[in-house]
């Protein structure tokens, strides 16, 4: 197929199984006929056994001069006791006679997927880059992969033919599956068996149906020094002085973020590598959300880890399994029928957004320099640059008011009397902040990001998530407690926040005293406790 060679190709060629030459992508021969004894099924494969097929895949490896990167040790006796053992023999039979034909007829095609890709590319978005690339650290810029292109290269993750050997020089975390099927013959859990369950049924499904839509994936960055037409990393100043109101804030003790039906942005508690151990043995809420919906996984492809101005939101991943627990608990249940609407890309309208929080922060999260860093990584996944012009005008309200009476932002008047936070309320900027209607705007779900295995303060991270989405322009934030016993007063205290008309700078303000006060050992009470002292009785 003849394929130019372009930047993004050029980028991502290395890290990609194909082979480029005479400006053409292509397998080599060897690799051909494999692929295409597989497609025929195991009368002409002889594949109809885990362990048999792992035998195939090291052959593919081979052709494609990956011999020399080692998989991991156990990964040949992962897939024996998948397929063999663990899966009924009905379901194998079904798996080798109809899915894993269907999986190599997708590798064929390919280099075809790819060049319809690069085709479309340029054009996608107006002129805005779109081609599959690597999307590097401080580089801000987008990825829209249709889902059968997708299904393609998770079909790759699966046979292992992805090189391994150049992906950590560029921070690129794991793709391929052999760490996942080697955890469960040297270390048996029944959640690892699940999670591959759930893999194993999205292959069926889209073996069976192919999806026509796309999925986005996105990294944001805030610049650390001010860019025309992007918003940059704000400093304490900032969000000491804020005067945007706070958003409207609910509370769901028992709801799962991705069961919301209203289109939001649903926040994947990430690792700075995205999808952190779904490829492993991580089974907590970032890797269950990508065994659910596994097209997630192809962004740990081309996106490298997050520095702390960074974020990455993804559009239109699809759901494909329904689950039950978490941890150690976690099992498969069955097929999802993802019915959520499509946009003008054929998206579906699942909006994730990945922020990583700090890892086991313990005293130092009360520090200045901590809650900075994790507010303004909060607010680089919520902030939408096409708000920018919000953004700016609310920048211009602020400094008026300073600059007619010199008095600290929350507490200045203007010349109708008004305060600064009131003055925003009065423009469109508040209107549009104070809309409870969930189909005027998007809003955040959200829950103890950075806590449990993270180690960070629930009280802290929910405050902090809640700063961010406000001064973000986010009309309201729904929060999943998950029945954290530290949030049970959770709606008493937001509740009389709102009922103050506090705006961003004073809630900043007290959480930063707060925060003080806990690194000097003046309190050791948690923040809603030190904020309203009634709620300890």
């Amino acid at each position: 197929m003849q394929m130019g060679i372009r930047e993004d190709l050029k980028s991502i060629l290395p890290f990609l199984p194909l082979v480029l030459r005479s400006s053409s992508l292509f397998w080599p021969s060897q690799v051909v006929e494999a692929l295409k004894a597989l497609s025929r099924g195991p009368e002409h494969s002889r594949v109809e056994s885990g362990e048999v097929l792992f035998l195939a895949i090291s052959d593919l490896r081979d052709s494609l001069g990956l011999s020399s990167e080692r998989l991991e040790v156990s990964a040949a006796k992962g897939y024996a006791l998948f397929f063999d053992e663990l899966m009924s023999r009905v379901e194998s039979r079904e798996w080798f006679s109809k899915v894993l034909p269907s999986l190599a007829d997708m590798l064929l095609r390919l280099p075809s997927l790819l060049e319809t890709h690069y085709q479309k590319a340029d054009n996608l978005l107006g002129g805005i880059k779109t081609g599959l690339r690597i999307v590097g650290p401080q580089e801000p810029g987008i990825v829209v992969l249709s889902q059968e292109l997708i299904g393609a290269l998770l079909t790759c993750s699966f046979f292992c033919l992805f090189p391994i050997n150049d992906r950590g020089a560029k921070h690129l975390p794991g793709i391929n599956f052999d760490h996942l099927f080697a955890s469960i013959y040297t270390d048996y859990n029944q959640n690892q068996e699940h999670k591959i369950k759930c893999l194993i049924h999205y292959f069926e499904r889209i073996s069976t149906c192919m999806p026509a839509g796309c999925v986005s994936f996105e990294r944001k960055v805030l610049f650390w020094k001010r860019a025309n037409f992007s918003v940059s990393y704000p400093n304490t100043d900032f969000w000491s002085k804020s005067v945007v109101p706070l958003c409207h804030f609910e509370v769901s003790h028992s709801g799962l973020i991705e069961d919301q039906l209203s289109e939001s942005l649903e926040v994947d508690f990430s690792n700075k590598y995205i999808g952190g151990g779904a490829l492993r043995r991580g089974c907590i809420q970032e890797e269950i959300r990508f065994m659910i919906s596994p097209e997630l996984i192809v962004g740990m492809l081309f996106l490298p880890s997050m520095a702390d101005n960074e974020a990455i939101g993804i559009v239109g991943a699809e759901r494909f399994s329904n689950y039950t627990g978490y941890a150690s608990s976690f099992r498969f249940m069955g097929n999802y029928v993802d019915g959520k609407p499509v946009d003008f890309l054929g998206r579906k309208k699942t909006r994730i957004i990945a922020i990583d929080a700090l890892f086991n922060p313990k005293f130092r999260q009360y520090r200045p320099e901590c809650l900075l860093r994790e507010t303004n990584k909060a607010f680089c996944g919520f902030f939408d640059q096409s708000k920018q012009h919000l953004y700016q005008e609310t920048c211009q309200l602020e400094a008026l008011c300073r600059y007619k009476m010199d008095k600290p932002p929350f507490v200045t008047e203007v010349d109708d009397g008004a305060s600064a936070a009131e003055l925003i309320n009065k423009t469109h900027i508040g209107k549009s902040k104070q809309a409870k209607d969930r189909q005027n705007d998007i809003g955040i779900v959200t829950g103890n990001w950075g806590c449990g295995a993270f180690g960070g303060d629930p009280e802290l991270k929910t405050t902090i998530q809640w700063l961010a989405g406000s001064q973000a322009f986010r009309p309201f934030i729904l929060y999943c407690t998950f029945g954290e016993e530290a949030l049970r007063n959770l709606e008493q205290v937001t509740q009389w926040i709102v009922s103050h008309e506090w705006t961003v700078g004073d809630l900043w303000n007290m959480l930063s005293e707060y925060s003080s006060q806990r690194l000097k050992g003046e309190t050791d009470t948690g923040f809603f406790t030190w904020l309203l002292p009634f709620l300890s009785n």
